[in-house]
């Protein structure tokens, strides 16, 4: 799933949920605020309700501690970043691209699954955010169709071998393959970690119960579980949760940047290859290590070593993918009626910038859209436009 900007990126099913969920869990704002259009986009309205609800999810509900000025700049970065997404969507509807029922189907179901959520945990989060499943679709459907829009373009990239010949010639000295380890893993911390989306029935709440949890683990696994298995289901970090701990190699200095201890990797070298640690504290929280792959020594690869050229053309074919898809936005935006309502109540109330600072709750919304409001036809600023950075070909082909 696709998302501009920040939204611009996979996301997982709970994500998914934050944005869809409805004005009340922005925290019970007024029936004024909940009718308040921040921006149209073609006729189409961006209700303020969803540049507090994304307020509310991006400051953890701490808005309340944020100067007026810092409110103001994030409601219009949020609303640029939604006004783009709807952008995206209609364009997509246009070319017919919107998904089928079953797709949408599908991939709520693949998601909550990749998040180890039973169907208790997902009707209490659709629960607790005052949810309906009509609107969970609803964005869903927003996701296939903006994915499938940019693959529609993207799809037309070609790299061919001089490109790919070139490029390594321009970058010899990134292909090594460093000694290091792919690793797998298993983790349990003690604190809270619902905002990662890991379910209560399966967040260790303290120290006590990190430390029977990550023990019980370890005995499953000495009895024969499998350990991507017990890390979909119990492990209490969301990225190592939806891989089934795969997390990825990791050179020596891979390792120091990650935070982990100095002597982990001696310890995976003299280790064999499928093999587990035993439970390891590091900074406060519990790991069991899996060794999924070991390199003994550095080496420097040619364009013939395993995975190279195909490493290089996925990555220069991500470089012009990113590029494609800012033209793409670019376009849309500008072939786009935007009126943001939100920008002109600011011009016409620059001394609080058109809203009130933030409460214990939400902030307090705009005044109604009754002024001169401002037609955008400018691209946003490249905070919220650009893609994420594009990837280059690593020393060390996964």
């Amino acid at each position: 799933m696709y998302k501009t900007a920040k939204l611009l990126k996979s996301v997982t099913l709970l994500a998914l949920v934050a944005l869809a969920s409805n004005a009340c869990t922005s925290g019970g704002g007024s029936e004024a605020k909940d009718s308040t259009v921040a921006a149209t986009v073609n006729g189409k309205n961006i209700m303020l309700a969803e540049v507090e609800r994304a307020l509310n999810q991006q400051a953890a509900g701490k808005q309340s501690q944020l100067s007026q000025l810092e409110l103001a700049q994030a409601r219009l970065q949020i609303l640029g970043s939604l006004t783009q997404r709807e952008v995206l969507f209609q364009r997509a509807e246009r070319e017919k691209l919107l998904p089928k029922e079953d797709e949408i189907t599908a991939l709520i179901n693949q998601q909550k699954v990749q998040s180890a959520m039973t169907d208790d945990d997902f009707q209490k989060s659709l629960k607790q955010q005052n949810l309906t499943m009509e609107t969970l679709r609803a964005e869903a459907r927003k996701d296939i169709a903006i994915k499938s829009l940019q693959d529609k373009y993207t799809s037309k990239i070609t790299v061919n071998d001089k490109e790919v010949e070139d490029f390594y010639n321009a970058n010899r000295q990134q292909f090594v393959s460093a000694r290091g380890a792919a690793l797998a893993v298993i983790i349990v911390d003690p604190a809270d970690n619902s905002a990662q989306g890991i379910p209560s029935t399966n967040d260790a709440k303290n120290e006590a119960e990190a430390k029977l949890k990550i023990d019980n683990l370890y005995q499953q696994l000495k009895g024969g579980a499998d350990f991507a298995s017990v890390a979909r289901s119990k492990s209490e970090d969301a990225t190592s949760l939806v891989r089934g701990g795969d997390i990825g190699f990791f050179s020596e200095d891979g390792l120091k940047q990650a935070g982990l201890p100095k002597d982990l990797m001696d310890l995976l070298m003299g280790m064999e290859v499928g093999s587990y640690t035993e439970p390891k504290q590091v900074n406060n929280r519990w790991y069991l290590f899996k060794l999924a792959e070991k390199r003994l020594q550095t080496e420097n690869l040619t364009l013939e070593s395993p995975g190279v050229r195909q490493q290089i053309t996925q990555a220069l074919t991500n470089q012009r993918g990113d590029i494609v898809k800012a033209a793409l936005l670019d376009v849309a935006m500008n072939e786009a009626r935007i009126v943001n309502h939100l920008a002109a109540n600011m011009l016409t109330n620059p001394s609080n910038l058109g809203l009130r600072p933030a409460s214990s709750g939400p902030a307090s919304s705009a005044s109604p859209t009754t002024s001169t409001p401002a037609t955008t036809t400018a691209t946003p600023a490249a905070a919220a436009t650009s893609p994420a950075a594009s990837p280059k070909p690593s020393g060390s082909p996964k």
